[in-house]
């Protein structure tokens, strides 16, 4: 049986909770969970991956087994999106030097542009169940 695939979010940022939120509402499949990176179930995969506990400034998918961070992981999510999104992943041809090195210098960026809040987003109950904690 294949396993659902996973977003490892930093659930304390104002911009990665609006980039869930645009997620759910364009998985085609409602298929994706989530899962932010402060929870026990964030940690307990990261560690499994062999991913730092304590980096915060990724954006995480694991899919089929594999996880993605970075650029690869977002260029990776908008294949399972509705609409013209899944033309974003032809910008995998761009070396992942260059991709990564905007994905990170955004990430320095985000808390200072778009806040930070204190605890981690709850979900609606219609989506809850996205949700691996």
């Amino acid at each position: 049986m294949k396993e659902q695939p996973v977003i490892l979010f930093d659930g304390v940022c104002n911009f990665c909770n609006s980039a869930v939120n645009f997620v759910i509402k364009r998985d085609k499949k409602k298929q994706i969970l989530f899962s932010p990176l402060q929870t026990n179930t964030g940690k307990k995969l990261l560690e499994q991956y062999g991913l730092p506990e304590n980096e915060l400034q990724s954006f995480v998918f694991i899919e089929n087994g594999k996880a993605y961070t970075r650029s690869t992981a977002v260029l990776k999510v908008c294949r399972h999106l509705r609409g013209l999104w899944p033309l974003c992943y032809g910008f995998m041809i761009v070396p992942k030097l260059i991709r990564n090195g905007i994905y990170n210098w955004f990430a320095r960026h985000r808390y200072k542009w778009f806040g930070i809040q204190q605890a981690c987003m709850i979900p609606t109950p219609e989506v809850k169940a996205r949700f691996l904690n």
